[in-house]
């Protein structure tokens, strides 16, 4: 069961244009924050919003890659970044909203990504590792470009990776069972999506090693 099955192909597009604008968005303001120039926002942008999908077309070999096949998912970084550039205080005022929109693009991502990867004839563990990479890679190269180290890597943010990896992991186990159906690849991303809004509103964070006895003082 493809995920494409849930909606017609254009409502599909259009609400993969809209995580990919809200991910760009997100990009673009830690470019503004990093007092980056006009290239590097839009640079930013456009890694954030397309790198995730663009590393899992490259390892299950769906190529050229939908970020540079289908014009629209290139040019909505590029208006993501343009509406930063010229309105980052007003965006900024709105973060709460951004972030409800970002958990939502990361839950319809995962889904997306795991059940793509199985398409193209991974096993259910790899399947499910690259909906976690489609979901979680563009923030993870966009930190990393903006020399900070990754959020989901950091202790004291709120859970990000572990909501993409129970939507990836509800996917496989449907695909295992014979139940994949459009309900529950809705109810996988569903699912994502609230423990994201969950983990924002109880600051819910992952646990670090055990009986950490380390004297050097968090960054």
């Amino acid at each position: 069961m493809q995920l494409q099955q849930l909606f017609s192909p254009s409502v599909q597009h259009t609400l993969d244009v809209i995580g990919i604008f809200v991910f760009a968005i997100s990009g673009a303001l830690l470019a503004v924050r990093k007092n980056f120039d006009v290239f590097g926002i839009a640079v930013l942008a456009e890694v954030t919003a397309l790198g995730g999908g663009l590393f899992r077309d490259l390892v299950i070999g769906a190529v050229p890659p939908a970020a540079f096949t289908d014009l629209g998912y290139f040019v909505t970084p590029l208006l993501a970044a343009l509406v930063v550039i010229f309105l980052h205080p007003h965006v900024e005022r709105i973060q709460a909203a951004v972030l409800v929109f970002d958990a939502a693009g990361l839950g319809l991502f995962c889904v997306s990504g795991t059940t793509k990867a199985y398409s193209y004839g991974l096993g259910l563990t790899a399947s499910a590792t690259l909906g976690l990479a489609t979901a979680v890679g563009g923030g993870v190269l966009r930190d990393v470009l903006a020399n900070e180290v990754p959020s989901l890597l950091r202790w004291d943010r709120d859970l990000y990776a572990v909501p993409a990896i129970v939507g990836s992991a509800m996917v496989v186990l449907c695909i295992r069972y014979d139940v994949l159906t459009p309900l529950t690849s809705a109810f996988a991303a569903l699912t994502a999506f609230v423990l994201r809004l969950l983990a924002m509103r109880f600051h819910w964070r992952a646990p670090r090693a055990w009986n950490r006895r380390s004297t050097v003082t968090e960054e």
